[in-house]
């Protein structure tokens, strides 16, 4: 009889059953719903079958039941009528409740004889494992044959809010719903974890604590929101249901303590305004006793709590922004933008939270899509920060830096004056070294007793390396101001060799050194290139070893391979048996006035610059320089040069004054000699003397012209540097001369080398100071038997 009493009472209700078929894919069951509140929440099953009977139930005009916070039990029916078109049709259905913090869900059902059981005890006060479907969401299942009427009982309570948004799905539909959902979801987790690590890398970079709170803040706000939609509990914590309901007011209480000091931080309140820095204090303080209560006590009060410190957060903290834009901060502006998205979001899911809200999908995320807004708003407010940090900090560096420019300026103009003083030092030493160089020179063509020529003969070795330190100043000079080129001419391989055995011997010979000099057989020595700049090279690695040799000896090894482009790759080794050194890196090494002790000036002397003018001037060469030592077994260096392959030269004969047929005598031709150094034309003078010629002398290059349009001459030795005239520019014009198209002209230059004038015609140059031997052997070659010089090309 009861059953038939309940079937009788039943009967009105499904006459105006919710109706669907085999095409509905989603059907919302808000305005469907009857609900009864059990307000002492401990009315048994028969006892809300006979309340609904009594029509008790009330219908739901909502489209999502929303109590709040409440203490009562809900009872929802749910009439349901399957009507497909074709009873064939296989289909199965799935009841959502898209509502994860709900306490307690129970689902009845009637079974196969008509009697209600609960068929299904869920929600997050119970582990994860009783739902039926493994969802956030709690899912169940619902099986339905062709025009079968069925009423479902839906018992819901809560400590925390009370939300049902119910839906019936078609299984299909809700799976293609589902990836929507879930890239909504993954966006705003996206956006939230991308926040996350890009600050902390920010921190790590300047180490601001308003980052780290910021860090804490967005860490504590994503984990709420994971809470919240179900998702930590299904990941993070799936069977611990007590820390499941706690863990949502305990992030809330931990997103209100470090974004309130993140505020306090950020906009620097305790300079700006000290009653709003009490009031963010208070709100951490509020919040740590949150924190506290959510571990501590019931989770219906933690969780009031917890949404009370949201509200008074969202407010205080935009409040913050406002006061801080009004007080002047630039940074403000993008702090209260960032707020604003995020109290809109807070506002609307609290009131829906407390049912003046419908649940919908909006307002279900709206605190989620806010809060991602405002991280990602915050992100540019911090970053505004450091640009303001910065501009504060170019302003500052822009101050010292005018003081440093000026500073500079001033350094700058120093250093430009001692290297033009030492440029004008060296240049000017040159021309009394010029004198006493060649003066000696003079005095060896003279009879003198033993110990006038032990005198001159130190004399000229001491001027000699003088000679040599001024001519490495200068070169040190020119290489850094970049005015040394190179010059490229036939030379002989073997010529510059001898020559250094020559000049190196007798010094190592004074200190009892052995010095060895190997060249490989079989290498090309007419060759095209810079000698000068490649025996000035030499001339540095030579005088090292020697100077930094006690015992034993050196060598000078030449080596070399030819390349496909009839080229020729030599290599010169110069080893030693001296102290050696620890290995260095070539930029400690090879920079200038370095020495490995200081001492070692004292000792050894020198200036500490031949390394480094050997190094630029095998650059540029385009050669390198490399080197190995040992303390206290010597040093080797290298220096490896590639040059051209001259076109092949007659073999030189030998030169003999007035011993060959045709020949000339010196006494026979009149050199014109130009110098506008009275020293250096009184040596150059007394050398073209000795060796017999005729001399006229002419104190510029200008007063040179002028005699050579009034007279003839054999040859013109020119040492013109002062402007505007000066050696080239005379033998430019020279050429231009009628009757001088030919006419040997030698300049005498510090560097070595052969250029062209703009005619076209061929410069001999004469290296600075002249040597005795050199000035005789070039004047045979081009005025004695020029023909026979010009194949030796001495």
């Amino acid at each position: 009889m009861r059953y038939l009493l309940m079937l009788l009472l039943c009967l009105p209700p499904l006459a105006s059953a919710l109706e669907f078929d085999e095409f509905t894919q989603n059907l919302p069951l808000g305005h469907a719903l009857q609900v009864f509140e059990d307000a002492g929440g401990t009315a048994t099953l028969d006892e809300v079958l006979a309340q609904s009977a009594a029509g008790a139930f009330k219908p739901h005009d909502k489209a999502t039941l929303n109590a709040g916070y409440s203490r009562s039990a809900f009872w929802l029916k749910i009439d349901l009528h399957y009507r497909p078109g074709n009873p064939d049709a296989q289909r199965t259905w799935l009841l959502e409740l898209a509502y994860p913090p709900l306490d307690h869900l129970d689902l009845y059902l009637p079974d196969a004889a008509g009697a209600y059981r609960l068929v299904r005890q869920t929600g997050d006060a119970l582990p994860f494992a009783s739902r039926e479907i493994r969802q956030n969401n709690y899912l169940f299942s619902l099986a339905f044959k062709p025009e079968q009427q069925q009423t479902v009982y839906l018992r819901l309570q809560s400590q925390g809010s009370i939300q049902a948004p119910l839906t019936l799905w078609s299984s299909t539909a809700y799976l293609e719903q589902q990836p929507v959902r879930l890239y909504v979801l993954g966006i705003i987790y996206g956006v939230l974890l991308g926040m996350l690590v890009y600050n902390l890398f920010i921190y790590l970079s300047v180490r601001d604590t308003s980052y780290l709170y910021y860090i804490f803040y967005i860490a504590s706000f994503g984990l709420y929101q994971l809470s919240v939609n179900g998702a930590a509990v299904e990941f993070f914590w799936p069977d611990n249901p007590w820390w499941a309901n706690a863990a949502t007011p305990f992030f809330i209480g931990c997103a209100g303590l470090f974004g309130s000091q993140f505020a306090r931080s950020f906009l620097q309140t305790a300079q700006h305004g000290r009653w709003m820095d009490r009031m963010l204090l208070a709100l951490i303080g509020y919040s740590a006793v949150v924190i506290g209560l959510s571990l501590m006590t019931s989770y219906a009060l933690a969780l009031r709590l917890a949404t009370a410190l949201a509200l008074v957060f969202t407010v205080a903290i935009f409040a913050a922004g406002l006061f801080a834009w009004w007080r002047g901060l630039r940074v403000a502006r993008y702090f209260i933008i960032a707020w604003s998205a995020f109290l809109l979001g807070g506002i609307i899911n609290t009131l829906m939270v407390l049912g003046y809200l419908p649940n919908v999908f909006l307002t279900m995320y709206a605190s989620q899509i806010g809060s991602a807004i405002e991280v990602a708003l915050l992100s540019l407010a911090l970053a505004d920060r450091i640009n303001a940090m910065r501009e504060q900090q170019a302003q500052t560096l822009l101050d010292a830096g005018q003081k440093l420019e000026v500073l500079n300026q001033q350094l700058a103009h120093g250093n430009k004056l001692k290297d033009e003083f030492l440029a004008t030092l060296t240049h000017e030493l040159r021309t009394p070294m010029n004198g006493v160089i060649g003066s000696l020179e003079l005095m060896e063509t003279v009879e003198m007793d033993e110990e006038l020529t032990q005198y001159q003969q130190t004399a000229a070795g001491s001027a000699r390396d003088m000679m040599r330190m001024v001519n490495g100043i200068l070169t040190l000079t020119e290489l850094q101001a970049g005015k040394l080129k190179v010059y490229p001419a036939p030379f002989s391989l073997r010529g510059v060799v001898d020559a250094l055995q020559v000049q190196f011997g007798a010094n190592a010979a004074a200190k009892g050194l052995d010095f060895k000099v190997d060249v490989a057989p079989g290498l090309t020595d007419r060759l095209l290139g810079d000698s000068g700049k490649l025996a000035q090279s030499l001339e540095c690695l030579l005088d090292n070893a020697i100077k930094f040799t006690r015992v034993g000896g050196l060598a000078l090894r030449v080596s070399g391979r030819s390349t496909e482009f009839g080229r020729v790759v030599l290599s010169f080794a110069v080893i030693d048996t001296g102290i050696g050194f620890t290995d260095l890196g070539e930029a400690t090494l090879y920079q200038r006035f370095f020495q490995l002790d200081g001492s070692m000036t004292r000792e050894y002397g020198g200036l500490g610059v031949g390394l480094a003018i050997c190094r630029q001037l095998v650059e540029l060469l385009g050669g390198r320089l490399t080197h190995t030592s040992e303390p206290g077994r010597g040093s080797r260096f290298q220096l490896d040069v590639e040059f051209d392959v001259a076109l092949p030269a007659a073999v030189p004969t030998p030169f003999a004054f007035g011993g060959r047929q045709g020949s000339r005598q010196p006494q026979d031709c009149t050199v014109l000699l130009a110098d506008d150094n009275n020293i250096d034309q009184l040596v150059m003078r007394g050398m073209l003397l000795k060796l017999g010629y005729r001399v006229r002398t002419a104190d510029s290059g200008r007063a040179a012209l002028e005699l050579l349009h009034g007279e003839r001459f054999d040859a013109v030795l020119l040492d013109c540097q002062a402007p505007p005239l000066d050696g080239v520019s005379v033998c430019c014009q020279i050429r231009s001369l009628s009757g001088c198209e030919e006419l040997p002209v030698l300049v005498v230059s510090p560097n070595v080398g052969h250029e062209c004038c703009p005619s076209g015609a061929l410069i001999d140059y004469l290296s600075k100071p002249v040597k005795f031997e050199a000035l005789q052997a070039t004047l045979q070659r081009r005025v004695l038997c020029p023909r026979q010089g010009e194949s030796a090309d001495i």
